[in-house]
């Protein structure tokens, strides 16, 4: 592939456009004030109107509103206030709660927005596609997404991907200078994707000003589509809401015919409503979401599909790259070897003459502004070694070349010497694919492949130099027909990450199967693993291996395989295709144009933030912004915290509701006064929500989380394991409150003051259902967890309130509750005590396997 950096610079068409040197840094930001940003119209935020009318149609508003209706016919105005203000209360909450959402969701867009590499002040640099204005000069390569209308100024084998704009799949042919008819062929448009060549061109239009721009707002139409986990709670609220409406009407009549006050049994039903609709769990699956996607991309992971979050926990093999995943992607020359002598950079003696002539045709045949990191070795080893020799040629003119296919492994540069007629021709790529090229004998062959599995047996990227010399202008079509003379060979390092090794190990502790795919030699690939961690020692498979292979015979292959070499990129989506039909789900990584059918067959595509281009990243579901693999494993451990949290706090929520459903419905079977009342079941909104969505939500991962398998892909979080677990607590809670109640009516206590007890033991023994809840490993007091300062702020917030609706008259008037005393106190802390034994004996008994095979399947 051949980049425009090569060519000499281009006379410039217009100087006021810079484009030598690009525009200065204050031009562009002039002309972006004037122009507005390079991006198409943006669907609004939710404005306060907006937000306030979807509060006004949530259930529970709606619930408040019905209440306090009901005790201002009643007569009682101070709780019909009360309960008003609260709806101020609840509105807060959901504000507080979609913004912290929307903060997240609006960084994420801005970390996922395409990159342009274009020239600001004569330095090239990487900035927001959605900063260019025009003027900017741009440089284009293969695998990029064009970011703006352009004119081309310079073009190398340049072809176009415009598709999205003309619905011809046939990539379009450009270059500068188009004739008058064929005005489009020196121009590239906003959206249109690089297939092959480079450029660099002039942005000539931006934002809804360009090409894309003009054809409309259909992107605004496109929506994130609802995930498993969302459709599932949508299921429950629905299923759950149904049947809490059909419960309280039930309640209502039931109290109308047995009192005869239709008011009070209104009351009454509406109270249990409250108590049953579980409203916090979509809050809970939307905050727990987009904070987890927002918690990746501190971790250098940006999710661009929440889904990917969903499935991270549930991953069981990782199919990775070798160069830049598993190694660190900065590449050195370690060896030159010629047929006479060899070169090691270790020993640091000067250059052989011998080998002179293998490292000045390998500099030859890469790109002199290189962006491959073996490419900016072999450019830099070149400078240190050859400098103030002849053996370095700045003034040699790039006629064409030949790039890297999947049918040659090897390029060739042709270049134009000013002092001799001839064309040089420098080839390098697979020592097989040079060794093709030079047509050597069969014993010349033999001991070059020994050279090269001794040197890549040691870790070392080994490729092919040769050189030609052709006399004709006529170049051919095909590098197979130059009279190429073999060189030597030239060997690179790169060296595994230092936190790979552990990464790795982690996974296989978890029961994540690591899968190294490369195209590099076998032996390279085999010392890398083995270096990395991987299994070395069983069956390595090349692409020639696997394209000879059936479905059936590959299947019983990938048992035991975990290197794979020599892999083109097309040949990834078989493997891919292959695992995913075993019943194993599949995370791969990926950077090229290539890699894309790959990534997207994977059930989560992983692209590479820093060298990927831009259709990898938009395939892929995650991105590694510092490409490192040990991120990619730390996406994984938040995988399982999500999931794990999200069933901790649905486990919740279950037992939390289950004694307000009880309490709300006795009192019609016993003939009790009411217990709970709307502002009871608020003032519990008030703990129940935040703690779903903070405190489990801020959970860390437990210790033991990534020594156990994956999840099955199937796994619901609504199971009967999260089902049981929550009934069984809260059970339990309610026959406790229930005895506690009838204890102290049954010792002379008045109503109010039981209610009082009643309330007091509910809300303390909700915080020990929060804290019991946080670990289901052992119990809580003999955890060794961090610190979850979100729970302890909330209990605060909690004890407190609950302190100012004991001992302020008036809220304890709107409460129905008597000033309390010492003893009701303690025994309202010893009840949430008891509760707290009761949720750890129910941990403890369902973690054994005999009652979890019971009572959890």
């Amino acid at each position: 592939m051949i980049r425009v950096e090569d060519q000499p610079p281009a006379d410039p068409p217009r100087a006021a456009v810079g484009d030598g040197h690009g525009l200065s840094s204050t031009e562009a930001r002039q002309r972006l004030a004037l122009d507005g940003p390079n991006a198409l119209p943006e669907s609004q935020p939710r404005s306060a109107l907006r937000l306030l009318g979807d509060v006004l149609r949530e259930p529970m508003f709606l619930l408040l509103v019905a209440c306090g209706a009901v005790y201002l016919v009643l007569g009682d105005r101070n709780e019909a206030l009360m309960l008003l203000g609260f709806v101020f209360v609840v509105m807060g909450i959901s504000f507080v709660q979609q913004r912290r959402t929307e903060r997240s969701l609006d960084a994420l867009r801005e970390l996922s927005s395409p990159q342009a590499l274009v020239l600001r002040d004569g330095v090239a640099r990487k900035i927001a596609s959605r900063e260019l204005v025009r003027g900017d000069i741009v440089l284009l390569a293969e695998g990029d997404r064009v970011p703006a209308d352009m004119a081309l100024l310079q073009s190398a084998n340049l072809s176009v991907d415009e598709s999205m704009l003309t619905g011809e799949s046939v990539p379009v042919s450009k270059r500068v200078g188009a004739a008058d008819d064929d005005q489009n062929a020196g121009q590239v448009f906003s959206g249109t994707l690089i297939t092959q060549g480079t450029a660099r061109a002039r942005v000539t239009a931006t934002g809804e000003r360009s090409a894309l721009g003009r054809i409309g707002r259909s992107l605004e139409a496109l929506g994130a589509e609802d995930t498993p986990i969302q459709r599932e709670t949508r299921q429950i609220v629905q299923r759950v809401a149904v049947l809490g409406l059909l419960l309280a009407a039930g309640l209502a009549l039931a109290w109308w015919l047995t009192t005869g006050d239709w008011l009070r049994g209104l009351l009454a039903g509406l109270t249990l409503a409250m108590a049953v609709l579980p409203e916090e769990l979509p809050v809970v699956l939307t905050l727990f979401l987009g904070l987890g996607a927002w918690r990746l991309t501190r971790e250098q992971v940006l999710a661009r599909s929440i889904p990917a979050v969903e499935l991270l926990g549930a991953t069981t093999v990782l199919c990775v790259d070798k160069t830049g995943t598993l190694t660190a992607n900065r590449m050195a020359v370690r060896s030159i070897r010629s047929e006479a002598d060899d070169y090691d950079s270790v020993s640091a003696l000067p250059l052989q003459d011998a080998v002179h002539d293998v490292l000045e045709f390998a500099v030859l045949a890469s790109h002199r502004r290189a962006f491959d990191p073996m490419e900016s070795a072999i450019g830099a080893c070149g400078q240190r070694l050859l400098a103030d020799t002849e053996h370095l040629h700045g003034d040699w003119t790039l006629v064409d070349d030949y790039p890297l296919s999947p049918e040659m492994l090897a390029m060739s540069r042709v270049w134009q010497s000013p002092d001799r007629s001839e064309r040089m021709i420098a080839a390098k790529g697979a020592p097989e694919a040079i060794v093709d090229l030079c047509h050597l004998d069969t014993t010349r062959h033999a001991a070059i492949a020994e050279q090269v599995a001794a040197m890549a047996g040691n870790g070392l990227r080994v490729l092919g130099v040769a050189r030609a010399v052709f006399a004709a202008q006529a170049l051919p079509g095909n590098q197979h027909d130059f009279d190429f003379e073999f060189l030597g060979l030239i060997a690179l390092e790169d060296p595994v990450r230092p936190d790979v090794p552990q990464a790795i190990a982690e996974c296989r502790a978890a029961g994540i199967r690591v899968v190294m795919i490369t195209g590099d030699h076998p032996a390279t690939a085999t010392s890398v693993a083995r270096q990395a961690g991987l299994d070395a020692d069983g069956q390595v498979m090349t692409g020639t291996e696997l394209d000879a292979l059936g479905d059936t015979e590959l299947a019983a292959r990938l048992v035991d395989t975990s290197i794979f070499c020599r892999v083109q990129p097309e040949q990834k989506l078989r493997l891919v295709q292959a695992l995913r039909a075993r019943g194993d789900v599949v995370a791969m990584t990926g950077d090229g144009v290539n890699d894309a059918p790959a990534l997207k067959a994977a059930h989560i595509g992983v692209a590479m933030g820093a060298r990927g281009t831009d259709v990898a990243r938009q395939a892929a579901a995650l991105v590694l912004l510092n490409d490192d693999f040990a991120s990619l494993v730390t996406a994984l451990r938040y995988g399982r915290r999500v999931f794990a949290n999200l069933r901790k706090a649905f486990v919740f929520v279950i037992a939390v509701h289950l004694p307000i459903i009880g309490l709300s419905i006795l009192p019609v079977l016993l003939g009790w006064p009411m217990l709970l009342m709307p502002v009871h079941i608020l003032f519990l909104q008030l703990i129940i929500d935040p703690a779903c969505s903070v405190v489990f939500e801020a959970e860390p991962l437990e210790p033991q989380a990534m020594t156990a398998p994956p999840r099955r892909p199937d796994a619901r979080l609504f199971d009967a394991a999260v089902l049981v677990r929550g009934l069984w607590q809260g059970a339990g809670l309610l026959v406790l409150l229930v005895a506690v109640y009838a204890l102290a009516r049954s010792a002379g206590q008045a109503d109010d003051a039981a209610r009082t007890l009643l309330f007091t033991a509910l809300v303390l023994s909700n915080l020990a259902l929060i804290h019991a809840n946080r670990a289901w490993g052992p119990v809580s007091w003999t955890a060794n967890g961090s610190a979850n300062h979100a729970f302890r702020w909330i209990a605060l917030a909690a004890v407190g309130l609950l302190g100012l609706v004991l001992g302020v008259p008036a809220v304890r008037r709107v409460f129905a509750f008597a000033p309390p005393s010492a003893v009701l106190l303690l025994v309202g802390v010893g009840t949430a005590l008891l509760s707290l034994l009761w949720f750890e004996a129910v941990k403890w008994w369902l973690s054994r396997p005999a009652a979890a095979a019971r009572w959890c399947t």
